[in-house]
């Protein structure tokens, strides 16, 4: 936890907070706080800064705060990903929100089990959890936009030509396609497929809504090690 982060419902005044839970025991074991530290805080959805421990005991702890920075810049992305497997969800979902992704859209592929659509992993509030991992890891205080398509065709003919319109869209895929380009600073939609990659009916729709296809050349990935590589040459 690179950033201390509060919740309107920690708020006990403007510039206080009360915290238990995962916060208190991590406060408690991993930074080994004590009364008077003074942490990095977040307020999720709003600005960064300094907090003062005021108390700190087994039940509670108390602090004062002052937010003075805003956080860092999302990237101009949004991500299209085929559902992982539950395991993986997890993951990926923190790397994309430590990595400032603001929108991601999880959908269906041919190559996505149907019992992945039913893992508890997929509510809000565990969403939300992974989510919430990320911003704390990448200090960041603005929760990720996440919305679920279970049905590719749908979604892909209906409404991701008006979600791309004006963006560069991309589809990553192993094969002979052009290389994902690098360095970009203008609006991007990405699609990347499950283990295994979309197939080619897949590949098709995504490139008449737009999304083109490249590859990062011949390896080929696992979903997280994919979303992290495309980002980071991306952007």
């Amino acid at each position: 936890m690179n950033l201390l982060l509060l919740e309107p419902d920690d708020l006990i005044s403007e510039d206080r907070a009360v915290l238990r839970g995962r916060r208190l025991r991590h406060l408690h074991e991993v930074h080994r706080a004590e009364d008077g530290d003074t942490l990095r805080v977040g307020l999720l959805g709003g600005g960064m800064g300094q907090g003062q421990l005021v108390s700190l005991d087994e039940q509670q702890a108390e602090l004062s705060f002052s937010l003075t920075s805003a956080p860092p810049a999302k990237l101009p992305l949004t991500l299209i990903l085929a559902l992982p497997r539950p395991k993986m969800l997890r993951r990926v979902l923190q790397t994309v929100a430590a990595m400032g992704v603001p929108r991601i859209v999880l959908v269906n592929s041919v190559r996505v089990e149907k019992s992945f659509w039913q893992t508890p992993f997929l509510t809000p509030e565990a969403i939300r959890e992974q989510l919430i991992l990320g911003l704390e890891q990448a200090r960041d205080t603005v929760l990720p936009e996440v919305n679920l398509e279970k049905r590719f065709k749908p979604f892909v003919e209906d409404r991701l030509p008006t979600l791309a319109a004006g963006t560069l869209g991309l589809t990553g895929h192993p094969g002979d396609y052009p290389e994902c380009p690098r360095g970009l600073s203008e609006p991007v939609t990405l699609a990347i497929g499950p283990e295994g990659g979309w197939i080619p009916y897949e590949v098709e729709k995504l490139a008449e809504a737009g999304l083109r296809p490249v590859q990062l050349g011949e390896r080929i990935l696992r979903v997280e090690v994919a979303v992290a590589a495309l980002l980071a040459r991306l952007f």
